[in-house]
This record gives structure tokens, sequence and C-alpha cells, in this order.
């Protein structure tokens, strides 16, 4: 297991005597993202971004400090140096991300793509993906394999999209995929945020199980 992946999965684990948290690497991979994204997260962001209640936003803001990848400020909380640097090395994997329309190759109302970038040599048939999906609440997850212009079912020549033009396009362009890429749709019937944090979920599942790439080396203070 990675050493980046150890720490999003410490941060989303108990202190005893807690109670059993509500969130996971998911969220917290997510709340790195928002940080990023916005400069500094507030509380009131972070529980409408991820969908939690401001109790577990609380312990989450807490745990992430314990890990010493956020620190907080006046405006809100913000990365450390520690959090930036794991934060890209996670972006060197997940690249890109979109909303996908309900489509004959997803399994439920809303859903969420992310692109994995060279890891078909991590999938087998996508049914960890499915169940790491699951796990968080979600339907479940659809797993494929983009190879010379074709979005393809793990382990297989059949093309998913054959019959989608459209849903095709859409990942071509919001994703820009190249051979050897893998995309992970979370799929629920509730919530896109359900559905995004299901393919975050199925996205570190893949790299956390993933034993042939490169390990990733990480500031330990």
């Amino acid at each position: 297991m990675h050493l980046v992946i150890n720490t999003l999965n410490s941060v989303s684990s108990r202190y005893a005597p807690s109670r059993i948290l509500s969130f996971n690497s998911a969220h917290v991979f997510k709340t790195l993202q928002l940080i990023d994204r916005h400069g500094y997260v507030s509380r009131i962001l972070l529980i409408k971004e991820l969908g939690l209640g401001e109790g577990s936003i609380k312990t989450l803001i807490k745990h992430l400090k314990m890990g010493k990848m956020v620190t907080t400020t006046n405006k809100g909380t913000v990365m450390s140096q520690k959090g930036r640097k794991i934060f890209e090395e996670m972006s060197r994997y997940i690249c890109a991300e979109t909303v996908v329309p309900k489509s004959t190759i997803s399994i439920s109302e809303y859903n969420y793509a992310i692109l994995l970038r060279s890891l078909k040599v991590a999938v087998k048939h996508g049914v960890e993906q499915r169940d790491a999906a699951i796990k968080i609440g979600a339907k479940g997850a659809t797993t494929l394999v983009y190879s010379e212009g074709k979005f393809l079912i793990p382990e297989s020549k059949f093309n998913a999209l054959r019959g989608e033009k459209e849903i095709e396009k859409i990942l071509k362009n919001n994703l820009n995929p190249i051979d050897n890429d893998v995309i992970v749709i979370g799929s629920d019937s509730l919530s896109y945020i359900t559905a995004e944090l299901a393919a975050k979920a199925a996205a570190l599942h893949t790299l956390e199980n993933h034993k042939h790439h490169k390990s990733i080396e990480m500031v330990t203070n």
C-alpha cells in the first residue's frame, strides 16, 4: 500500500475511543481538491460539497490537522506543505473528472466519471471498483479501459460505447484519455455528490491495490 494512500486512510480512521466516522478517504481527497480550487474552505462549503453534517465536518478537519495536512486561518482551512505534496502526487494519477448523463453503461440516474492515468494494469474485471462504490452507499461503479480510441470493458475488446456516441464524445472531450487510461464512473440514484464520492472511492481503491507503478514518496513531517 502506498504511503500517500496510507495517509488518506489514516485521516479517515478512528482515533480510539472515538465514534464510527461518517467520512472516508474519498471525502478526504475531495476536501483537498476543494482547498486547491478555492485556496481555502469553510465548514459551510464542506457541508454543502461533501454531503456531511456539521459534526462530521468538524471531525474531518480535526483529523486533517492531526495528520498535518491542513491548517486553519481566519479565512478558513488551507493546505499545509505536506497536504500540498500529497495532493500533487495524487493528481498525477487522478487527472480529470466530469459529470456524465445517464446511459446504457451507467446503472443509475446520477453519474460521475474519473480518469486514472495509465492504470490499465491495475484493473481486472472492474468488480473491485464496483464494490468500493457500493461500500460508501452508492449504487455502484462502471469501469472502462481506453484503447485505440475506444472505451472497452476490462480484459475484453468489447467497445462499451459503440451505441453511445454522445457519452463517448463527452468522455473524450472532458477527460482527454490516452491509451491504457482507466475511466471509473460512479453511479447513484439520489445525488451527484454520492456518485462523485463513489467514483473517487473506486479510483482510490484502484491506486491502493496497484503494486506495479513506482511508490509515491511523501513528506513525513
